[in-house]
């Protein structure tokens, strides 16, 4: 195993909490209640600009949706907009999208923007005092005066950040989150605000799961960025584990009752069958409570890219000789849309566990942790590293610096 001092420890940037420390944050804030944090970026510069955006929104690997309403409303009305004509619509879009909604006020919302800007994965790792397996994206919302998507609630963690012009929030802790039927957006029935603030750019507000929130833009140049955090369900998690399970546990058990008694009740399903079945079904609990298969689990599940993800192989493919001297050169980088964990076991990436890695090795803790290996760090990896190193570069999943 490479001498860890080799490995310069992943440098974390001072939090944008204000005067909070991440451990106070944490602590006092972090699903527990909201934050506002004024100048949380000082000077702020935006990833993208908004025609950027607007181009962006275009492509057809962009998950995008264009927001409109069609009436008026005052841009500081408190009620939930019951009578608005709410629209939306699924990109890619063309020019002549944007001109048709010019009649109504609108917001433009692109997911994933990390996954297109370095700026924009730069902004996202300044949470990484956040683990990476909590993390989900950096979205974008562009919106003309009076635009928003109406009050509504977030079942997952969020920070607001207001990169240009300027937004009113509007916040409740209220426990009505019903939701208006026959509407394309989830907008809450009855929202009445609690606490509320004039966001400029820098600006910052930290909303925890469930959360009501109301966002109306102020300018028409109102853009600004969301940096959400993956709250998987219950339910995703369980069918995501029963899933795991159909692919990687054999049973080969099959139903006996070898004591079968005579019935005077064919039509019902008897007691006895149901202890027998429950038998059968003992391995899948155990399973669950096995913790190597869940490490197994976890680590897949969190590091599967999503559905529309794909990665492109490098156009001319480098010979391992030839690729193991460019990347002791210049180093490796990660592709934005690559996710790459560890554990006390094993090394995640992209969904698949990597075979044969030991999950202390500081090159992969390095890449997992800083997204990148410099040159150094490369020529100090184990040559079985190298080699992993330059399937994932075959891949698409790992670049040359």
């Amino acid at each position: 195993m490479p001498d860890k001092k080799l490995f310069s420890p992943l440098v974390i940037l001072n939090p944008p909490l204000g005067n909070l420390s991440a451990e106070k944050f944490l602590r006092d804030h972090w699903q527990k209640k909201p934050l506002l944090i004024r100048h949380a970026f000082p000077n702020f510069e935006a990833p993208l600009t908004i025609p950027e955006i607007m181009t962006l929104a275009q492509r057809e690997e962009a998950e995008s949706r264009l927001i409109m309403r069609r009436d008026e409303i005052k841009i500081h009305e408190k009620n939930s907009g019951k009578h608005t004509d709410w629209q939306m619509q699924q990109g890619p879009f063309k020019t002549k999208d944007f001109r048709a909604a010019a009649d109504s006020v609108w917001t433009l919302l692109i997911q994933d923007t990390q996954h297109f800007s370095h700026e924009a994965h730069q902004l996202l790792q300044r949470f990484n005092f956040i683990p990476y397996a909590r993390i989900d994206d950096l979205m974008v919302s562009y919106a003309v005066k009076g635009g928003g998507v109406g009050p509504h609630f977030d079942s997952y963690d969020v920070f607001l950040l207001q990169g240009h012009g300027q937004r009113w929030w509007q916040i409740s802790a209220q426990q009505d989150l019903s939701l208006q039927p026959d509407r394309p957006l989830k907008i809450l029935s009855h929202f009445k605000a609690e606490e509320e603030w004039l966001l400029n750019p820098g600006d910052m507000l930290y909303l925890p799961p469930g959360c009501a929130h109301h966002g109306v833009a102020e300018t028409d140049d109102c853009v600004t960025w969301s940096i959400g955090f993956r709250a998987p369900s219950q339910q995703e998690i369980a069918m995501g584990f029963l899933d795991y399970l159909r692919d990687e546990i054999k049973l080969d058990g099959q139903y006996q009752d070898g004591d079968l008694q005579m019935t005077s009740r064919p039509g019902e399903i008897g007691a006895d069958m149901l202890l027998r079945v429950s038998k059968m079904l003992d391995e899948i609990r155990a399973a669950a409570a096995d913790k190597k298969r869940l490490q197994q689990f976890l680590g897949r599940h969190l590091t599967e890219p999503k559905s529309h993800v794909y990665f492109d192989a490098p156009e001319k493919i480098l010979s391992l000789r030839a690729f193991t001297k460019s990347a002791a050169a210049q180093g490796l980088m990660l592709d934005l849309q690559t996710r790459l964990l560890y554990d006390e076991l094993s090394v995640f990436l992209n969904g698949e566990q990597l075979c044969n890695v030991d999950s202390r090795d500081a090159a992969w803790q390095a890449l997992a942790d800083g997204r990148a290996l410099s040159a150094v760090q490369f020529k100090a990896a184990l040559p079985a590293a190298q080699a992993l190193l330059y399937e994932a570069y075959c891949s698409g999943y790992v670049h040359l610096a």
